[in-house]
């Protein structure tokens, strides 16, 4: 009997999905004291990936890792109507500099604690200890998806391909419900 309420509950998941769309607006946001958009590999696999998926990119910015430079890049990009999603990378640390996640945290409506629960599970799984510096964040502001990943490149590429992408439109229709 259990096996057969869990196949239609990712039954029902799937058929959610089904009806998610496809291409999402986005925003991505560097957060970073010593990066340039010239020198930002993770803004840049960030921008790839999400257009490799078939979703646009309307707005890219490399911003001091200051909070309110990273508040006023979220509350600009929430001002379009046409984005749905804002990606931040970078400042997520616990070293005196890394004020992105008091920042990003600060500003969220709704908070998706899960995103960071299993961001640090899945880095835990790939680089042990260590992950439990990650402060990843996610939730809602403005009616937007926030997303708030560390800016390294293996972060990036983790947080992006297991957690967001897989999820991305459905979370924007969740939010039209």
């Amino acid at each position: 009997m259990l096996k057969h309420q869990s196949h239609r509950s990712g039954h029902a998941h799937e058929e959610h999905k089904a009806h998610a769309p496809h291409c999402v607006t986005c925003v991505v946001i560097t957060c970073s004291d010593t990066r340039t958009s010239q020198t930002d590999t993770s803004g840049q696999l960030m921008m790839r990936l999400l257009k490799e998926h078939g979703h646009d990119v309307a707005g890219y910015h490399v911003i001091k890792d200051d909070p309110a430079q990273i508040r006023h890049s979220i509350e600009e990009a929430a001002e379009s109507d046409a984005v749905h999603a804002i990606l931040v990378n970078g400042g997520t640390g616990i070293s005196k500099r890394d004020s992105t996640f008091e920042a990003v945290d600060g500003m969220l409506e709704k908070r998706l604690v899960g995103f960071g629960e299993i961001f640090r599970y899945l880095t835990y799984k790939d680089i042990g200890s260590p992950a439990i510096m990650t402060r990843a964040t996610a939730g809602v502001f403005r009616g937007r998806i926030v997303f708030s990943t560390p800016g390294s490149e293996g972060a990036v590429r983790l947080a992006m391909e297991q957690l967001i992408l897989p999820e991305l439109g459905h979370m924007i229709q969740q939010l039209s419900k």
